[in-house]
């Protein structure tokens, strides 16, 4: 029987330490500020928003909210980062992506202040954490690092597979597991046989994007299999990279999708939010 890595019980407990930390640093006459900004309506990113607001009101971490129409011009968002930057009430700073296509989404990460990159994406965290340097990490790969401790997943020694290399998920993921001394391979669309790499694994991390791609021919007897995907499938029911029905007979340790990456993802944004409060004290 496999374990099931529960991903909403993880971030739930996440969540209580930050609650009773950021109690902690409001006795102190701290107080965790995130400014969120949205652009346009996408339906997937007003979910993300709110969910985030939902976990911020909950943790007692400020939030601000910029709603900006579908329209809004690249300076004028500039403008905005760069105010938010100056603010020292404003702890993070998150910019929800995919931004619309007239705004080049590198400028606008670019532009965000390291100190408060809570989401990990600009390059200059994304070099700390290739380095070892302190830095905020990219949240979903933090959250994966944090479903394998909790679940007692040994990472150390191990052979780890990760297969896709986006910038944020597959590289900071192999970065991570790294760090925390497994060995890595990163796996992608020219991987040739990629069945074989990753039957190798006894970390097997899933995020190339296509639903259902990975049944039981990838994974080893016994392996950790991490799935980073969501999709909608035929019935409109969500899913992952993993045909996880197939998979769960030999896997020693699953994540199920809902329920198991996706909430880790807020719950580290929370995290980086206490964080870049703390170093602002500093």
């Amino acid at each position: 029987m496999a374990l099931i890595i529960n991903g909403k019980e993880i971030s739930a407990a996440i969540k209580e330490e930050l609650k009773t930390e950021v109690a902690q640093m409001k006795d102190e006459g701290i107080e965790v500020t995130l400014a969120v900004i949205q652009v346009g309506a996408d339906p997937a990113s007003s979910v993300y928003v709110r969910n985030k607001k939902n976990a911020c009101a909950y943790i007692g971490i400020n939030s601000l909210a910029y709603e900006l129409p579908e329209e809004t011009g690249e300076e004028e968002l500039l403008s905005l980062v760069s105010e938010l930057n100056k603010r020292k009430d404003v702890n993070g700073i998150l910019v929800q992506l995919p931004l619309p296509g007239h705004i080049n989404e590198d400028k606008i990460i670019r532009a965000i202040d390291p100190k408060k990159d809570v989401d990990g994406f600009h390059p200059q965290s994304v070099g700390a954490l290739s380095i070892g340097q302190p830095g905020f990490v990219s949240c979903t790969p933090a959250g994966i690092i944090q479903l394998l401790w909790r679940s007692g997943i040994e990472i150390e020694g191990k052979e780890c597979v990760v297969v896709g290399r986006s910038n944020i998920v597959g590289k900071p993921m192999a970065m991570l597991l790294l760090k925390e001394n497994g060995t890595v391979t990163v796996c992608h669309s020219k991987t040739k046989d990629l069945k074989e790499v990753c039957k190798k694994a006894d970390i097997l991390i899933c995020a190339i994007g296509k639903p259902k791609f990975f049944t039981k021919e990838y994974v080893k007897e016994g392996a950790a299999v991490i799935d980073v995907g969501i999709h909608r499938n035929e019935n409109n029911k969500l899913c992952g990279d993993v045909d996880y029905d197939d998979v769960y007979p030999v896997a020693g340790a699953i994540t199920p999708v809902p329920g198991g990456v996706g909430p880790m993802t807020i719950a580290m944004l929370m995290y980086n939010c206490v964080q870049s409060a703390k170093m602002f004290q500093e």
